[in-house]
């Protein structure tokens, strides 16, 4: 009976030390859920001190950008069809299976009357060119120039001539000169002494230019 006594004192003390503990865990638990800006600070001590923290405000969120959609490019423009137009056409065509035994007549041409030939012209005559009259062959080498003979120096003219119909010279263009002293005796001899046999086309005589040549050497003038 002692024994039974001291046991079913002892229960009712365990139970109210539990039942205090889940009490203070609770108003613990609803303290740091009712203030989320409070600090707790816990010391050994068991005081709890709060401290009051100010929290920035979250960033701005941008909103996303809307996606724009590329369609792919084809490899040609399409290309529209062309419109069908009605046109109104009266035109009708017939076809036959006939064939006519005969075929129309042909037309003659209208009398032109006889017909009249056209003689081709007279081929023109080829021009004989002027010669040299053997007659006056003699007169054809110019005087040695007296500072060409002293210089010991062999001269070259060549040089046009234009001879008239009477085959006299009219007038002397230099060609080539080995010098001026060389070309004035030799447009001298001739316009004074030169005669040809003039150039003639068909038997009749006309003028003609004529290209010559003349040689200065000093063996010969001594």
């Amino acid at each position: 009976m002692h024994a039974d006594t001291r046991y079913h004192a002892n229960a009712p003390r365990s139970v109210s030390f539990g039942a205090a503990l889940a009490i203070n865990g609770a108003i613990l638990a609803g303290m740091i859920f009712a203030a989320p800006n409070i600090l707790v600070v816990k010391h050994p001590d068991t005081v709890i001190d709060t401290i009051h923290v100010d929290q920035p405000p979250p960033p701005p969120v941008d909103e996303p950008k809307p996606v724009e959609k590329v369609q792919p490019r084809t490899s040609a423009p399409p290309v529209a069809p062309k419109p069908l137009v009605d046109t109104n056409s009266t035109t009708t065509i017939e076809t036959t299976t006939k064939i006519t035994d005969t075929l129309p007549p042909i037309e003659k041409p209208a009398d032109s009357g006889p017909i009249r030939t056209i003689d081709p012209p007279a081929p023109v005559p080829a021009l004989i060119g002027a010669t040299t009259d053997p007659r006056y062959a003699q007169d054809f080498q110019p005087e040695y120039p007296a500072q060409e003979m002293r210089a010991q120096r062999d001269g070259l003219v060549t040089l046009r001539v234009l001879i008239d119909a009477d085959g006299r010279v009219k007038a002397v263009e230099p060609v080539s000169a080995t010098s001026d002293a060389f070309f004035a005796v030799t447009k001298r001899q001739a316009l004074g002494k030169w005669r040809f046999r003039p150039a003639s086309r068909g038997g009749v005589a006309e003028e003609s230019w004529k290209t010559m040549t003349v040689r200065f050497r000093i063996e010969d003038a001594r």
